[in-house]
């Protein structure tokens, strides 16, 4: 009966946040011009364990418009994933990328919606083992760096 209660509300609060969300194509960030400084070319290092997806998209976003190199390093799990196909990205050699389905913070509750949402963000063979196995897994499901560009050979790896 909560559940009844819960998901149609999880829903309409995840579709209202990603409304608000700015996106970046993937040839990059549109729109504006302007006499903007040039970006820095110092690379940003992002490796982590992932949390909100609306927050990630967000974070995504701000890295795309930064114009600077994205390193994928270390640890990159749930959420984190989806910085992985900026344009502007690479993934550490030595990197874990971790997959599981998302879920309400504390819960087994899986919100409708946000599996698609973070789909959308993956390819190839990374898209598909995500729709067949890992959106519907409660349990984290790692592969290594190596083994994420055999899936999504469009995906770079960064030096060293």
């Amino acid at each position: 009966m909560r559940n009844m209660f819960i998901r149609p509300l999880m829903f309409a609060a995840l579709a209202a946040m990603a409304a608000c969300v700015q996106t970046v194509s993937p040839t990059g960030p549109s729109g504006g011009g302007g006499n903007m400084p040039a970006p820095s070319r110092e690379p940003i290092i992002v490796g982590d364990r992932g949390g909100n997806v609306m927050a990630a998209i967000q974070r995504r976003n701000e890295l795309a418009r930064s114009g600077r190199p994205v390193e994928v390093r270390g640890y990159c799990g749930s959420a984190c994933t989806l910085y992985i196909t900026l344009p502007n990205a690479c993934l550490g050699p030595r990197a874990t990328v971790g997959f599981h389905a998302p879920r309400i913070p504390g819960t087994t509750i899986i919100p409708q919606g946000v599996d698609n949402i973070m789909g959308s963000y993956y390819r190839n063979g990374i898209k598909r083992r995500w729709d067949a196995e890992w959106k519907h897994s409660l349990e984290i499901q790692k592969i290594t760096a190596r083994e994420y560009v055999r899936l999504d050979p469009q995906t770079r790896l960064c030096a060293n």
